[in-house]
């Protein structure tokens, strides 16, 4: 029987990463009182100092450096900061469990309440993972110390909240959007890590082709208009708009952005946080943003037909608008605009570009395998390219905390709106398949294709995309 090398969370949250990686140890059960660990060292110095670090009597068993290596990779985290080693914990739970989620790269934690036990977990590479369990009569204190640091009201616990926290270290700040919601068994709480700085976001690592980028510049170079990303929630569309933003962003230029939440800090850029309960909402600010004197305009999202027609007003009286907007394809953007009410017309004479994306994980380069083609493994409709004859599966290793993968890329599909595709858009017809191949416009599907046959990706990781 294959060895999984999975630790049960209760186990798994009796010591922090630093000190799984420092003393090589793994703990295999606590009982009574006393811990017991497997380890390469087992001298009763070792012992003796987690005692008195842990607090606990101590029971080491032998295992081969190997198998702990795997234990280690599989179960916990290095940080992916530097400063990470010069962090003093207190005694306080939530403050460790935040600066640890930050430093693992993680971008969200979710606190979940259930009948008999209460768990958090992180997403990690766009993954959840089960992190620590809380024990029932204590995870109440816990989400009232959340919400009191995010500002929500303890007493409501019947309704939604949105909050926001700011953490503040000696080597580094950063925010914390804050969502509760009322479920049957209490308060689930999300936190989403938002990054401040963008100053280290560039188009050039993002994921374009050479032909991508060169179509996406010349269509940010242009003076007025409408650019419009696409994807799902955590599709890396945010990311996008502000590599752009840092590119045009220069001492000549006005740029004003609303935002929910504001995700990253920009020096030059005049940013807005949205507060939809005192009518600060999107549309309501795009109509002040236009007595500003604006030269670029950010909208963080295009929820409804308000935000649309303010979007396209503001690129008529000749301003830049960059915004997001959740459909499945850059065509699809199109039609989502259509069907907001938008004349065809008006879209045909504002739109500069529409790009959609979707985030990939990387297969790990160290684990990778390499297998022949077999066509139950992709969607029922799918017709193999003859190009295609083998693909590479995950398999998880030490370098990759046993997940397969190694970080993540965007892919996109970008149509830059010329005049064959304004045709389109005034005669309504959705149907621009033809045209995109004629032109060579790869799609989000033919990109996912090409990263499978490159063994940059695996055929599990964009099923989804294949099966469109």
């Amino acid at each position: 029987m294959e060895h999984t090398f999975d630790i049960p969370t209760p186990l798994l949250q009796l010591i922090n990463s630093e000190q799984a990686y420092h003393y090589k140890i793994v703990p295999t059960a606590a009982h009574n009182g006393t811990l017991t660990f497997k380890s390469i060292n087992t001298s009763e110095a070792l012992k003796q100092e987690l005692q008195i670090v842990l607090g606990k009597n101590i029971e080491l068993i032998e295992e081969s450096e190997e198998k702990i290596q795997n234990y280690l990779a599989k179960n916990f985290r290095k940080s992916v900061t530097t400063q990470s080693k010069s962090l003093e914990y207190n005694n306080d739970f939530l403050e460790n469990l935040l600066i640890t989620a930050k430093n693992i790269g993680s971008s969200d934690i979710h606190f979940e309440p259930y009948e008999n036990r209460c768990r958090v977990r992180f997403r990690l590479d766009g993954k959840l993972k089960e992190q620590y369990i809380i024990p029932l009569d204590e995870y109440p204190i816990i989400v009232n110390k959340l919400k009191i640091k995010a500002g929500l009201d303890i007493s409501e616990k019947r309704l939604p909240q949105d909050g926001r926290i700011t953490v503040k270290l000696n080597f580094d700040e950063f925010d914390i959007r804050v969502s509760s919601l009322p479920t049957l068994y209490g308060e689930k709480i999300v936190l989403r890590i938002l990054s401040k700085d963008a100053s280290d976001i560039s188009l050039v690592d993002l994921g374009f082709t050479k032909t991508e980028l060169k179509t996406y510049k010349e269509s940010i170079r242009k003076p007025n208009g409408i650019l419009l990303i696409s994807g799902p929630t955590g599709s890396g569309k945010t990311t996008t708009l502000y590599a752009t933003l840092k590119l045009l962003n220069d001492t000549k230029t006005n740029i004003l952005t609303i935002e929910d939440p504001i995700e990253y800090t920009l020096e030059g850029i005049n940013q807005v946080q949205l507060k939809e309960n005192i009518g600060l909402d999107f549309a309501s600010t795009l109509r002040t943003f236009l007595r500003q004197d604006p030269d670029i305009i950010m909208v963080g999202e295009i929820r409804d037909v308000k935000t649309a027609n303010m979007a396209i007003r503001a690129s008529l009286t000749g301003h830049m608008v960059l915004s997001t907007i959740h459909t499945n394809s850059a065509w699809a953007t199109i039609s989502r605009l259509v069907d907001m009410g938008i004349p065809p017309f008006l879209i045909a004479s504002t739109l500069n570009i529409s790009l959609a994306q979707r985030l990939v994980r990387i297969l790990c380069p160290e684990c990778k395998k390499e297998t022949k083609i077999e066509k139950d493994i992709f969607p029922q409709n799918f017709e193999v390219p003859e190009h295609l004859k083998t693909h590479f599966t995950a398999q998880g290793c030490n370098h990759c905390y046993h997940t397969g993968y190694s970080g993540r890329k965007a892919i996109y599909e970008i149509i830059p709106i010329t005049k064959s595709v304004i045709k389109h858009i005034k005669n309504n017809d959705l149907e621009i398949d033809n045209y995109l191949e004629e032109n060579n416009i790869k799609t989000l599907k033919h990109n996912a294709i090409n990263l499978i046959a490159k063994g940059i990706t695996s055929v599990e990781e964009v099923y989804t995309l294949l099966a469109d």
